[in-house]
């Protein structure tokens, strides 16, 4: 395809998984009961992901708890009672808090991708937790014997590892979901809480060679969780300044459910460096209502007027359902906006003649 288009990462999980998933955390049920149901759920995820014409495919993150949780489940250095975030209609997600170091990974995002690759006939793209998202975990009083700085110097090596163990297993992207970009900058206005997730982010980046960071891509939205968000009222002005600093080859912006779409594409197209790929939001996961090929195909010529078309790509605005008990989207809806995100693709190269 002359445009390049790519999902971001969820998508809902079939509801017997969801109810076994629950049943598994509430300890119910144990592991080998839900496995099996696992393992279904990502053959047919990639089997209809394949169906759409998608290029670029996911297993759907049909076996993490979350995309944010999935390193550190199952933890034993944990508390449950960690930073809060608040989403618009009222309810509230939590991060455990940190107990003890060293930090070390429990779960890489490699075995979900060697898993998917056994079922897959195309390229697969795999998405791993920020080193910022992760560096919420550490408590503000601190814990006792393990300094902040030494924390920080262990999670950048952890995400690193979790980075390079896709890449060897041949991941065709890396994409790093950052949608705490806004929000840092909601909970702090002064921008000082957004710069150090830039920092540490690149701290990790750092790590890799220019031709691997080409296979590595950074994802920002305002939160989709149970069709609400977590900071869509902070302007993407805010962000997107800082978020091109970011050392990676591609970067997938939310942009669909934007009610000014020309001011952030004017953003984007004074900020974005000459080497980086933009990857623009055509699809709006959390609005029930299942786009055209048509609309999509218009999205994508406005964004070409400010973006060059050697740098542009579509995505979806976030994931489905980012965190494994969300079931505010049904898997027919999700891939039917997979299918006109890939035609209205099609359809907008065919009227720029690439």
């Amino acid at each position: 395809m002359p445009i390049p288009t790519e999902p971001i990462g969820s998508i809902p999980r079939p509801p017997e998984l969801v109810e076994a998933m629950q049943q598994l955390a509430s300890g119910r049920i144990s592991s080998d009961r839900v496995r099996p149901l696992y393992e279904q759920a990502i053959r047919d995820t990639i089997q209809r992901f394949e169906a759409t014409g998608s290029p670029v495919i996911t297993d759907g993150e049909q076996s993490k708890p979350s995309f944010v949780s999935y390193p550190i489940h199952g933890l034993e250095t944990l508390a449950p009672d960690g930073v809060t975030i608040a989403f618009a209609d009222g309810h509230v997600r939590q991060l455990p808090r940190l107990t003890a170091g060293p930090f070390r990974y429990r779960t890489y995002a490699d075995t979900f991708l060697e898993e998917a690759q056994k079922h897959a006939r195309v390229p697969i793209k795999q998405a791993v937790i920020s080193a910022s998202a992760l560096s919420l975990l550490y408590p503000q009083d601190g814990v006792p014997g393990y300094t902040r700085e030494v924390f920080l110097d262990d999670l950048v090596r952890e995400a690193e590892r979790d980075i390079r163990r896709c890449l060897t297993q041949g991941a065709h992207i890396v994409q790093i979901d950052f949608t705490e970009g806004r929000l840092a900058v909601k909970l702090d206005p002064t921008k000082q809480l957004l710069k150090a997730f830039v920092g540490l982010n690149n701290r990790v980046l750092e790590r890799f060679t220019r031709a691997e960071r080409t296979r590595i891509g950074v994802h920002t939205c305002p939160g989709g969780d149970k069709d609400s968000t977590h900071s869509a009222d902070v302007g993407y002005g805010q962000l997107l300044p800082s978020l091109f600093e970011l050392n990676v080859g591609n970067f997938y912006i939310q942009l669909a459910s934007e009610k000014d779409r020309g001011r952030v594409l004017a953003i984007i197209k004074n900020h974005a460096k000459p080497d980086q790929k933009i990857f623009v939001g055509v699809i709006d996961p959390i609005n029930p209502r299942i786009e055209t090929p048509e609309e999509v195909r218009d999205r994508v010529l406005e964004a070409a007027e400010f973006i060059l078309l050697a740098q542009l790509g579509t995505t979806d605005d976030c994931g489905f359902a980012p965190f494994g008990d969300d079931t505010s989207t049904s898997r027919d809806t999700a891939f039917a906006k997979i299918n006109a995100r890939v035609a209205g693709t099609k359809l907008a190269a065919q009227v720029l003649g690439v």
